[in-house]
């Protein structure tokens, strides 16, 4: 199975990053830089979300019904002339619904570590969060996937192919005091104020190279 890093180098991942940065507006270099960084913290996110029977019964449902791939047959369309309402719409669902509350300090950080305005990588999420779902909802038809174990054991292979420091970026993101709340600590980054676990930002830094 591909793990995410491989998808935004394939001839699919390039369409996207042309086909969201000409979106947008922003460079081709810093929407990759967002989406490598992005797209494994929404799979992240869903990983812990899953970890409960509600959680993977909810993203398996939206998973089989709406996102069951489709949006990748045609991507080139999809970019075509603009990426319609209802996907963006549709990706400021699913980024509420997997961030909650936190979305705005998981921007705020993507900003402060990619250059781009926070504005800028709202707009890149909410067209990349649809396709990321399309992704997820073909590996699992084709995985044969159908319960919280087996989604658990998906996201974990997808996220396999990271780079450490990427992964103790998500770990530290997602659960940074241990209490199971999503992205708890990334308010703390983006404030300044570490005063949970001084590595974070050492963390982020070495992951981003700045």
């Amino acid at each position: 199975m591909a793990g995410l890093l491989d998808l935004l180098n394939s001839p699919m991942g390039k369409q996207l990053i042309s086909g969201v940065a000409g979106q947008t507006n922003q460079p081709e270099n810093k929407t990759a830089d967002v989406l490598s960084m992005a797209m494994p913290l929404l799979l992240g996110a869903m990983k812990k979300n899953v970890s409960s029977p509600q959680g993977a019964q909810g993203l398996m449902s939206a998973l089989s019904n709406k996102h069951d791939g489709s949006i990748l047959d045609n991507l080139g369309g999809l970019f075509q002339g603009g990426v319609d309402d209802s996907v963006i719409q549709d990706g400021a669902g699913i980024l509420g619904h997997v961030f909650g509350g936190k979305q705005p300090q998981v921007e705020n950080a993507l900003s402060q570590k990619s250059g781009l305005d926070a504005g800028s990588v709202a707009q890149i999420l909410k067209i990349a969060a649809p396709i990321v779902m399309g992704y997820l909802g073909r590996e699992t038809s084709q995985s044969k996937v159908n319960d919280s174990n087996g989604m658990n054991a998906l996201l974990g292979s997808m996220l396999g192919g990271q780079p450490q420091q990427n992964q103790s970026l998500i770990t530290t993101l997602l659960d940074a005091d241990g209490d199971g709340s999503i992205l708890d600590d990334v308010a703390g980054m983006v404030m300044g104020s570490n005063k949970k676990k001084g590595g974070l930002g050492g963390l982020l830094g070495g992951l981003f190279g700045k």
